[in-house]
């Protein structure tokens, strides 16, 4: 079984008690690359130092996350800024996106951050990866000039409407990213994945959020990716080695380890 985690914080605090046991399953699990977005300046350090630890399995992308947009977005931009200028691994801009789910504040500087790094990852030509909550609308207008560009990326932990997913497949190297949300009961992901190609899905856990059934409750980890693999197997009528194989052939593919 070939897996791949596209999208996972295990260098977060919930982890610090058993992170080499957390690897240990992930591996055991079949997981062969597991992709790790930064939030803020306070998480960059223990980002590094888990992917420096486990060099050539996990791997780092640096941005600024936009529920960690506020008035002082300028020093927070210059961070990432300055770990960008640095010599480095990372494999893209993320996460950034917008986040109107609890307030909206400062969307106006979530706009401006956004359009800030979407310039860094065309100047640095990696992908984004792109948090997306609320906000569907609002991403895809600033994104919207960009569709003849060589930009690419993930819309991270995708939960909307099949007309949203169709639009977002209108940019031709973006993909769509599933976790956990796919096994949940009240779930419409399974009816809209089915009008998708799974040549544009990659799968993530998220973790240490969303977790898949049947550990719904949990904290959640890499290994668990293998729980959203069987249902997206079962939702496209594949078995989940041939559904292992094409997403995760896909991540790789977006996030460069595959030329």
């Amino acid at each position: 079984m070939r897996l791949v985690d596209s999208h996972s914080h295990l260098f977060l605090e919930e982890f610090q008690s058993d992170l080499p046991q957390v690897m240990e399953r992930a591996q055991a699990a079949g997981v062969s690359h597991i992709f790790m977005p930064n939030i803020d300046s306070t998480t960059i350090e223990p980002m590094l130092r888990v992917c420096s630890d486990y060099k050539g399995y996990c791997y780092p992308m640096m941005g600024l996350h936009p529920t960690s947009v506020n008035a002082d977005y300028e020093k927070e931009l210059a961070v990432v800024s300055e770990y960008l200028v640095m010599p480095n691994d990372y494999v893209a801009i993320g996460e950034i996106g917008m986040d109107l789910y609890w307030d909206k504040t400062f969307l106006k500087e979530q706009q401006i951050v956004f359009e800030q790094q979407i310039q860094w990852a065309l100047e640095y030509k990696l992908p984004i990866v792109i948090h997306c909550r609320e906000a569907f609308d609002y991403i895809y207008n600033v994104l919207k000039p960009y569709k003849a560009s060589p930009l690419a990326g993930v819309f991270h932990s995708f939960t909307g409407t099949l007309e949203e997913a169709l639009r977002i497949l209108e940019f031709s190297n973006f993909f769509i990213g599933v976790n956990g949300v796919v096994t949940f009961k009240k779930s419409g992901l399974p009816e809209v994945l089915r009008n998708i190609p799974l040549e544009r899905i990659v799968l993530e856990t998220d973790s240490p959020y969303l977790t898949p059934v049947p550990n719904r409750g949990k904290r959640n980890e890499s290994a668990n990716v293998k729980d959203t693999l069987l249902k997206v197997a079962e939702i496209y009528g594949k078995s989940p080695e041939e559904v292992g194989c094409i997403t995760s052939e896909n991540a790789l593919k977006v996030f460069g380890i595959l030329k």
